[in-house]
């Protein structure tokens, strides 16, 4: 289930709360770990720390670290407005698992944790002189531990929500998902090759998107129950109660409502999409940002060609593909699951096709675009170079129609890929 595992602690380290948790109960581990100093015999060894001094520092750390601490969510909070306001309502997600800015929170409160245990536990007389030495040195270290920490995140949260970073972040993650696409297109399960004749319908056991399919455990049902399941859906798919969501085929007799149940604990469902398994997430949301830089009120056309260089290097993903392919593996993990692959033409209508419509009366827009279909034509993979072809002419149609300027339509057609294959 190690899959599985992995599904939850991503989710879990999404929380905004999640990391301060974890610094919150270090903090206080630490405080009272100092104590056990004491009963090692190293009294005569180290010096003796006045208590005045401790607390002087603990009382800086306390006083300073809640100000910041507060600080540090407003600053968050604004930047997670910026990104939903000047980019996609979609960047939230991505925004949020900043690991600069949750490490930064985490560590003030954190500190400020530490500093109040480590002053109750001081002024009650809990540390003995190898003690106080122990607590001194680890006030220090959570000192010097703050105020780099405060510096980075400073840097940090200057660009954090800020429209270029943002493309950035959200780029880096569609670059991830797509590339483990790419990788294993099947999800390390077989290809469907035909229609399961009389497979049972395995139905959604509730709304949304699908978020997440653990391949592992509906193996081992699979081989527990000897049947073979067909997927019919993949991340990122909208699914209801009536929606199939897999075929299952058995030669033998087997309790359907309860693989059924079974087979539907495996599909995990929720009411958003996730960019980590969900490949064309990644593209929707580039693509939105552009088609709102493209609107009459932002009227930002050159965050759309910035998009589309994105898109660009993200097509480029394929050119490495296949050296470690599902198709080229020699053992396929999940062989009693066959899996749907995603249509290359739907990546294409993701990236390009909104940006073609919101930005056919653009000339350096759609010139951008027919650059960018023209070096993604260059790539070894015919399946590319046909629907770039296919896109590229499809652009220019929509400019032909938006266009007014006639000289402008005529450059655009000289650049185009469909005029330059003739």
């Amino acid at each position: 289930m190690k899959k599985s595992s992995e599904y939850i602690i991503t989710r879990l380290r999404e929380q905004l709360w999640f990391r301060p948790l974890l610094f919150c109960l270090f903090s206080v581990a630490g405080a009272l770990f100092a104590h056990q100093a004491d009963g090692l015999g190293i009294n005569d060894l180290v010096p003796d720390i006045d208590i005045e001094s401790i607390e002087g520092l603990l009382d800086t750390i306390s006083a300073s670290m809640l100000v910041i601490s507060t600080f540090a969510v407003a600053s968050i909070i604004s930047a997670f407005s910026s990104a939903s306001d000047t980019a996609t309502p979609r960047s939230f997600k991505i925004v949020i698992q900043d690991d600069v800015s949750q490490n930064a929170l985490s560590v003030f409160i954190g500190a400020f944790i530490f500093s109040i245990v480590a002053t109750i536990a001081l002024d009650n007389g809990y540390y003995g002189k190898a003690g106080r030495f122990i607590l001194f040195l680890f006030t220090l270290i959570f000192f010097t531990i703050v105020i780099l920490i405060f510096l980075r995140w400073v840097d940090r949260i200057s660009r954090l929500g800020r429209l270029e970073h943002t493309i950035h972040q959200v780029e880096t993650v569609a670059s991830k998902s797509l590339s483990t696409y790419i990788k294993h297109p099947y999800l390390k399960g077989l290809p469907i090759k035909d229609e399961f004749i009389d497979g049972k319908t395995i139905f959604a056991s509730s709304t949304g998107y699908v978020q997440h399919i653990n391949m592992e455990s509906l193996q081992l049902l699979a081989e527990e129950k000897e049947f073979k399941i067909q997927l019919n859906c993949l991340p990122g798919k909208f699914v209801h109660k009536n929606f199939v969501v897999a075929y299952l085929k058995s030669e033998n007799t087997l309790d359907f409502d309860q693989a059924q149940e079974d087979i539907n604990n495996s599909i995990h469902i929720g009411q958003t999409r996730l960019f980590d398994e969900d490949p064309r997430f990644g593209l929707i949301s580039l693509t939105e940002i552009a088609s709102r830089a493209l609107s009459p009120g932002v009227n930002d056309p050159g965050t759309a060609i910035q998009i589309i260089g994105s898109h660009e290097r993200l097509f480029f993903l394929w050119n490495e593909k296949t050296k470690n392919s599902d198709n080229n593996d020699e053992t396929v993990p999940f062989d009693r699951i066959e899996v749907p692959k995603i249509s290359m033409q739907d990546f294409f209508d993701d990236a390009f096709r909104p940006i073609a419509r919101d930005g056919a009366d653009n000339i350096e827009v759609m010139l951008r675009l027919q650059k960018a279909l023209t070096a993604i034509e260059t790539l070894a993979n015919p399946e590319l170079k046909e629907i770039a072809m296919q896109h590229s002419i499809k652009s220019y149609n929509r400019a032909e129609s938006e266009m007014k300027f006639k000289d402008d339509l005529a450059i655009l057609k000289t650049h185009s890929l469909f005029n330059k294959k003739r």
